[in-house]
């Protein structure tokens, strides 16, 4: 099968999973740009940013500009404000004496209307080595988790959805038994209705609650696709329904329980991905070897996790991943969403039981594990999801592995780099 045929996978992924979408244009634009057309510098070299400001393409003269450089997500160094006589001007930004990432962010005041944009330049980001403790019993730990979770049936529940069935592809609403009895995984389940064998593709979610509704338009065109949620209740409810839980009992649920690595909240989440596995490989539809795995912010968390402990995915496709070297913050740098050491954070869970924690689930020491092919994908100005933590992951992956930067982009993907990373995953899944 043609590999344009899958181009349209990410752009619906992007929606349903990411839960971002490219910044939107405005009249008057910030232009923030480093010295190095690859904004990447080595340790000890100093750096420059140009700040312009435009309106309909042309420089606005006299623009008030504040700005401020520093480490990302750290205090800044710098400050000044200034007026822009022709519109733009490059400041000296200084240099960093360890691998990492400076950033400028610069607002502009016009019409008393403030625009802001930022540039990060990054300074040998692949020497960047990770602050995260990995525990001596870090593997035990999973493999008695993965022991106990094969001792539970799968008790796999598929009721068809008529309504979002087409001509090709049968969709249903998946709720499978996760890792202990009475807790459920439900996902929207899309398979081609034609007889056949067909690869298959574990989507995992962004941060959030929310409902799906299928990766209809891959499944009509050859390929099993599973999107799941995490938080053990359906996917399919009115959109209402979420937003209340969202602001509601489920409102900061990556805290919960992080005093204890047995009952800490992704425990359950990183388990059921395994679990959305051995629903997938046990569909009589299945080919019996494809297996993919992708998502973005926590779900590009979730694809290295789900890779690190589930053999039988082949390859995975992850942006931006989250949850990467948090401990970050508690040595001078920034740390990975959701930042739970930050100065927002520091003074509640800067405690010994926590920091232990986050060891048994942090993806630096999942991707420390992998065996698996992989692409990634983000970008350096990324405020969510700090390029110092995600390199941090990506730089002690042994696999092979393949990186995309795109590097204006924050939270954010370009089509580009979705085409990318689905040609890349089409191309292994086809082989």
């Amino acid at each position: 099968m043609h590999k344009k045929i899958f181009l349209s996978f990410f752009f619906i992924f992007n929606a349903y999973f990411f839960g971002v979408a490219q910044p939107t244009e405005k009249i008057i634009k910030v232009i923030v740009a480093p010295d190095h057309t690859d904004w990447t510098y080595k340790v000890g070299e100093k750096a420059k940013f140009t700040v312009s400001v435009l309106q309909n393409g042309n420089l606005v003269k006299n623009a008030k500009v504040r700005y401020e450089i520093g480490p990302e997500k750290m205090e800044p160094t710098k400050k000044e404000t200034l007026i822009l006589a022709t519109g733009s001007q490059t400041f000296e930004a200084g240099t960093m004496s360890t691998a990492g990432f400076l950033r400028c962010t610069a607002l502009a005041e016009i019409d008393g209307k403030e625009y802001r944009n930022l540039a990060t330049a990054g300074f040998n980001p692949t020497d960047i080595q990770p602050t995260v403790d990995n525990p001596t019993d870090f593997d035990a730990f999973w493999n008695e988790a993965k022991n106990e979770l094969s001792k539970i049936p799968l008790d796999a529940k598929m009721t068809l959805l008529p309504e979002r069935c087409t001509e090709k592809v049968n969709v249903y609403h998946v709720n499978i038994q996760n890792f202990a009895i009475g807790t459920r995984l439900y996902g929207i389940l899309c398979v081609p209705k034609k007889k056949g064998k067909y690869p298959a593709l574990l989507q995992v979610p962004g941060a959030g609650v929310r409902p799906y509704s299928g990766d209809i338009s891959n499944a009509e065109k050859g390929i099993i696709t599973l999107q799941i949620g995490i938080h053990g209740i359906p996917v399919n409810l009115d959109p209402q329904v979420y937003a209340d839980l969202g602001r509601g009992i489920l409102n900061g649920y990556p805290n919960y329980n992080l005093d204890d690595k047995n009952r800490f909240f992704y425990k359950r989440v990183y388990l059921g991905c395994v679990r959305a596995n051995d629903f997938l490989v046990s569909l009589p539809q299945f080919d019996g070897k494809n297996l993919a795995v992708t998502g973005g912010s926590q779900g590009g968390a979730l694809s290295i996790v789900t890779a690190a402990l589930d053999a039988r995915v082949k390859w995975l496709g992850a942006f931006y991943p989250a949850i990467s070297d948090v401990t970050g913050y508690l040595n001078g740098r920034a740390g990975g969403w959701p930042h739970y050491f930050d100065k927002n954070g520091f003074a509640f869970n800067n405690k010994k039981e926590k920091i232990e924690t986050v060891g048994y689930y942090d993806v630096v020491n999942f991707a420390r594990r992998l065996s698996q092919p992989g692409i990634y994908s983000w970008g350096y100005n990324d405020e969510t999801c700090p390029p110092t933590s995600m390199y941090a992951s990506y730089n002690v992956i042994k696999a092979p592995k393949e990186l995309f930067l795109a590097l204006e982009t924050g939270h954010w993907t370009y089509p580009e780099q979705q085409e990318k990373v689905t040609n890349w995953l089409i191309s292994k899944l086809k082989e």
